[in-house]
């Protein structure tokens, strides 16, 4: 019976997300300018919250320094833009952000706990500076990008990018490498104990969650045409991609969808209004539901479907 509750709650989260990803794909044709951009930040939200839960969501380690992966990818565009073709650029800025976070991930995952936490935010900071640092040599402030594609044009390549993010989350949650993760994060000493490569694989997890940021860091200064890196290397760029993977659940695939919905939605809603009342009940929220919903908005549905289902099980059965 529980295996068909479980086949049941996955075959219906595949069925919801294929229909979304089909509405979210002809959504340009009926939407307006504006839909579409807040369209195309939900998915770049959702792929950085994706590769977030990736790395952090399956092992524990808590990583605030996502934004230079993205700020990184943004860099490179800035750079390679009209000289380079985008279709070279973007796996060129995944390259990139992998080979950095190798580079980083060798010493930082050596540590656990709040060090990492404090470590990763350190690193983002310095390598911000550093490009502050290049760009001032240049006399260069920042860097305006002419040209740039149509929103709409950005929208899919954004779509896929989180639709990469959601099927990496998916593939995971049922692979032997996930399995592994999760030792991890359960129990370092004992995994490393039963044979598991505890290095090599936080090392490769670590990489592969740098892609994807690089990617939507990319598209996403092409957006606003305009690089800038103290906006685009930001701390609080991490911070939002914890915030959303936590509320919606950092440990499953649906997390970083409902996650990156539910603030997009909110932030839509109050931060033009009243921004200070939208940072308080930021935390506020985030707070709420480490404390009372550690499993998030996707644990919460899931745990409501199951038992659905269980009622639903019961109450066919014959007597």
């Amino acid at each position: 019976m529980a295996r068909t509750v479980i086949s049941s709650v996955d075959k219906g989260g595949l069925t919801v997300a294929a229909s979304l990803t089909g509405v979210a794909a002809l959504s340009p044709l009926i939407l307006s300018a504006y839909g579409v951009g807040v369209l195309t930040q939900l998915c770049a939200w959702i792929a950085l919250a994706g590769s977030w839960v990736a790395f952090s969501g399956m092992t524990g380690y808590i990583s605030l320094g996502h934004a230079v992966f993205f700020g990184l990818g943004a860099y490179i565009m800035a750079l390679g833009w009209q000289q380079i073709p985008i279709v070279a650029i973007l796996p060129l800025a995944g390259v990139a952000a992998a080979a950095l976070a190798l580079v980083v991930g060798f010493p930082a995952l050596r540590v656990r706990g709040p060090y990492f936490v404090i470590l990763t935010l350190g690193i983002s900071e310095f390598l911000k500076y550093v490009v502050v640092a290049i760009e001032a040599s240049l006399g260069a402030g920042g860097r305006l990008l002419i040209d740039t594609p149509d929103t709409v044009v950005l929208f899919y390549p954004m779509l896929g990018l989180a639709l990469a993010a959601t099927a990496i989350n998916v593939w995971l949650t049922r692979s032997r490498l996930g399995a592994a993760l999760r030792a991890i994060r359960e129990d370092e000493t004992a995994a490393a104990t039963v044979g598991v490569p505890v290095t090599r694989i936080k090392m490769l997890a670590f990489a592969v969650s740098a892609v994807i940021p690089a990617m939507v860091g990319a598209l996403s200064v092409l957006r606003s045409t305009y690089f800038e890196p103290m906006q685009l290397f930001s701390p609080t760029t991490s911070f939002t991609i914890v915030t959303m993977a936590i509320i919606g659940g950092s440990d499953r695939p649906a997390g970083p969808i409902l996650g990156a919905a539910f603030i997009l939605f909110l932030s839509e809603l109050l931060w033009a209004r009243a921004p200070q009342t939208y940072m308080i009940l930021l935390g506020a929220l985030l707070i709420g539901f480490v404390l009372l919903a550690p499993s998030g908005l996707s644990g919460l549905w899931a745990r409501r479907r199951s038992a659905s289902l269980k009622r639903r099980a019961v109450v066919g059965r014959p007597a």
